[in-house]
C-alpha cells in the first residue's frame, strides 16, 4: 500500500510530483551528519540543495554540469524548487561536488536503499536473496591521473552489488579502472546472501575461502576448467539442465579446489553454461533461473547510462565521480519507489518521461498568485549570489 504523502510546508501545489519523488529522503534529514564550511566563506550550497540538483540532472538527462546550471538559471521549475536562492556559480557547484558532501550522499543511498528494501516486493521468494555483483568501467579524461587503467587511456570503475529479487542497487564500492573486483564479494555481501557473478569471478582458492566463510555463490565459470567428478545427481529428462555433480575444480597439485562445490551446467540458445555453487538447497533448474537473473545487473547498467546520463561526467576529482554516481544510484531508488507506489510497476522510461512531463504541467498550471510571488522574489534576487 502506498505511504501517506505529506508535502514540506514550504511546497508549493505546483511542486507535488517532484516531492513525492524525493519524499523517502525526508526521513533521513533529521540523522544527516551536519555539513560545515571549510574555510571562513559561507556555504554557497547547503548539501540538500546540492542533492536535490543532482537528483533533478539525472532525472532530467542533461549532459554536463553547464547543461545542468544552465536549467538552474533559466528553467522555471528548477529555479523555483531546486537552486540556491541566490543562484550558484560554476565555481562554487564544482567546489560542493568535488570537496565535500560525500559522506552525507553515502547516508542519503544506505537511507533510501533500506526503504526500498522493505517497500518493493521480492520477486524470487523461492530463490533466497541474490546479489548480483559486477564491475563497471567509467571512462575518464587523460587529465584524471588517479584513474588509471592503461597507456593513452584513464577509466574509472564501479563495483555494484545488485539486489535481484527486487531489482535495486544496494551497495557500491568504487576504484581505479584496473581496481580487482573480488576483494569486494565479501564486502557486498550480508549473510545469508547469495553472490551471483560471472566468469571473471572464477578463482579455485576463492572458491575455497568463500566456503570456509560459509560466503554463499552462484559462479559461472569456464566450459574448459577440469572437473574431478566425486557425486553425480541425476538429471530430469527434457530439462535445459544436462550436468549436476560436486566435483573439485582445476588440476590436482597445481590449482585443484580443497573444498568439493557443486556443479551446474545447463544449455539456452545452444550456449552452455557452467555455475558452481555452494548453494546445496536449490534444485539444478532453480540453479538456472538463479543464474539467469544476473543479466538484470547488465540490463541496469545500460538502462542507467543511458536513461540517467550517469556516467556523462561533472566531475574530475575521484571525490567528485563518487558523488555523481552516488546521485545516480539515489535517484534510480527514489523512481523505483516512485513506480511501485505510483504504479505498481518497475521502473520505466515510459514512467521517467511521464513524471518529467507532469512536473512541467503542474508548473503550468500553478496559481497565478504563486507565480506572481516567485517572480517578485526572483527579481530581488538578480544582483546575489553568495548564501549567508
Amino acid at each position: 500500500m502506498p505511504r501517506t504523502f505529506d508535502p514540506l510546508k514550504n511546497t508549493r501545489n505546483y511542486a507535488l510530483s517532484f516531492y513525492k519523488l524525493y519524499t523517502p529522503i525526508r526521513d533521513a534529514m533529521p540523522t544527516i551528519p551536519s555539513l560545515e564550511s571549510q574555510g571562513n566563506r559561507p556555504l554557497q550550497m547547503s548539501f540538500e540543495e546540492h542533492l536535490k540538483a543532482l537528483i533533478f540532472f539525472h532525472l532530467q538527462e542533461h549532459t554536463s554540469a553547464q547543461h545542468l546550471l544552465q536549467a538552474l538559471e533559466e528553467d522555471d521549475f528548477a529555479r523555483s524548487e531546486i537552486a540556491p536562492k541566490g543562484g550558484i556559480k560554476k565555481s562554487s557547484f564544482s567546489e560542493a561536488t568535488n570537496t565535500r558532501g560525500l559522506e552525507q550522499f553515502m547516508h542519503i543511498f544506505e537511507h533510501v536503499q533500506k526503504q526500498a528494501s522493505r517497500i518493493l516486493p521480492n520477486c524470487h521468494p523461492g530463490l533466497g536473496e541474490l546479489v548480483a555483483i559486477d564491475g563497471s568501467l567509467i571512462d575518464a579524461t587523460l587529465s584524471m591521473q588517479w584513474a588509471d587503467y592503461r597507456k593513452g587511456a584513464k577509466k574509472a570503475k564501479t563495483h555494484i552489488g545488485f539486489d535481484l529479487t527486487r531489482g535495486i542497487p544496494r551497495k557500491l564500492f568504487f576504484t581505479n579502472g584496473k581496481g580487482a573486483e573480488r576483494p569486494f564479494v565479501t564486502q557486498i555481501l550480508s549473510p545469508g546472501e547469495t553472490g551471483v557473478m560471472d566468469r571473471g569471478y572464477q578463482c579455485h582458492d576463492t572458491f575455497d575461502r568463500w566456503q570456509k566463510e560459509e560466503v554463499l555463490f552462484l559462479c559461472r565459470i569456464r566450459a574448459k576448467t577440469k572437473k574431478t567428478i566425486i557425486e553425480v545427481h541425476p538429471v530430469a529428462p527434457g530439462s535445459i539442465v544436462f550436468y549436476d555433480a560436486v566435483v573439485l575444480l582445476g588440476t590436482a597439485g597445481v590449482n585443484q579446489t580443497k573444498t568439493p562445490l557443486r556443479l551446474v551446467g545447463y544449455e539456452v540458445n545452444n550456449v552452455r553454461y557452467w555455475i558452481a555453487t555452494n548453494r546445496h538447497d536449490l534444485s539444478a533448474e532453480q540453479v538456472a533461473a538463479s543464474y539467469k537473473l544476473r543479466w538484470d545487473i547488465e540490463n541496469f547498467f545500460a538502462w542507467w547510462k543511458r536513461h540517467l546520463k550517469v556516467y556523462h561526467l561533472i566531475a574530475r576529482s575521484e571525490h567528485g565521480l563518487m558523488v555523481q554516481i552516488l546521485a545516480g544510484l539515489i535517484t534510480y531508488l527514489l523512481l523505483a519507489i516512485y513506480c511501485h507506489e505510483q504504479h505498481n510497476e518497475k521502473v520505466s522510461i515510459k514512467r521517467v518521461r511521464q513524471l518529467r512531463i507532469q512536473i512541467q504541467n503542474e508548473l503550468r498550471s500553478a496559481p497565478l498568485s504563486a507565480k506572481t510571488v516567485y517572480d517578485f522574489k526572483e527579481h530581488n534576487c538578480q544582483n546575489l549570489y553568495a548564501k549567508t
